[in-house]
């Protein structure tokens, strides 16, 4: 995998750069930064080793490479939809995280596709949750990586999801859901506040049956984190197998994969900004609570 790169923050409190480090990298655990620093492993622009007592000097950036740690496998296929000399379009099971972060680097949709399809440049154009399924997007060539990065910057790719969550008949929908969210770092859930909207989404119900529940349809028109999750949480219909909202209930154990997130990326669709097709994917996978209801709740 990439090397990780860091940009030392414009000011702060800290007069060397293994003061910022061991801060800004505590969550890789007590003595593991100043192990890193004290092996040479954190390195500057010209490749040389930066010691813990370098003098912070704002705006510099260093290198280094994750440990990586111990990760139980996601015993689940990550299926390609679409493959040429520019893209990489992918199916992506729940449970996996799109890109490396925290615990998961190897178990990621990315460390698997760079090794299976032999394409180390290989980069993601946008991220999916790990809880989430779906579509992903990935470019083969790094000069035009920026190209579809930016048609999700400038939101010019049509996005659908797919949820389950209970079935509210009160609920006016088709509706339009407009708010501002804001995601903390630190904290696990984002927040609507109030403010000039900055995340809106389009909530069709689809379908309900006797159980209460119902299928939805989704279409962001912006992206903020967990953005979905919160709308509909919002709405009063908080999506099946979540573990943040309505109530922070935590991670599951390592290896406990049966209640995945009944959220889909179903469908994909935009212009490509090099080749000039155009392109629509769509998921072939199903969600478990509408696919096979008693066996998702048995679970």
């Amino acid at each position: 995998m990439d090397a990780v790169r860091v940009r030392l923050p414009a000011a702060g409190p800290w007069a060397t750069v293994g003061e910022h480090l061991v801060e800004r990298l505590s969550g890789a655990g007590p003595g593991v930064v100043e192990e890193m620093l004290a092996a040479g492993r954190i390195v500057g622009a010209d490749g040389r080793p930066v010691a813990a007592g370098t003098p912070y000097e704002p705006g510099l950036f260093v290198w280094f490479h994750r440990e990586l740690p111990e990760e139980v496998p996601v015993p689940f296929p990550l299926k390609v939809v679409h493959r040429d000399e520019h893209l990489v379009v992918v199916d992506k099971p729940h449970f996996l995280a799109t890109t490396p972060r925290g615990a998961h680097v190897a178990e990621t949709a990315l460390a698997r596709l760079r090794r299976e399809l032999g394409l180390p440049e290989l980069t993601a154009a946008h991220r999916l949750d790990r809880l989430t399924a779906g579509l992903v997007l990935f470019t083969v060539r790094p000069e035009e990586r920026g190209a579809y990065q930016t048609l999700f910057r400038d939101r010019r790719v049509r996005k659908e999801y797919e949820a389950v969550a209970p079935h509210d008949p009160a609920l006016d929908a088709p509706r339009t859901v407009r708010s501002r969210i804001v995601k903390e770092r630190g904290v696990l859930t984002a927040r609507e506040v109030p403010g000039e909207p900055n995340a809106v989404t389009l909530v069709r119900a689809v379908e309900h049956r006797a159980d209460g529940l119902a299928r939805y349809r989704l279409a962001p028109a912006t992206g903020q984190t967990h953005q979905l999750r919160v709308h509909m949480n919002a709405l009063g219909v908080p999506i099946l197998g979540d573990p943040l909202y309505p109530v922070v209930t935590g991670p599951a154990p390592a290896g406990d994969f049966r209640r995945p997130l009944q959220l889909l990326a179903r469908t994909l669709e935009f212009t490509d900004p090099v080749t000039g097709a155009e392109h629509r994917f769509r998921s072939g996978r199903d969600l478990a609570a509408w696919s096979s209801p008693g066996g998702w709740a048995g679970q």
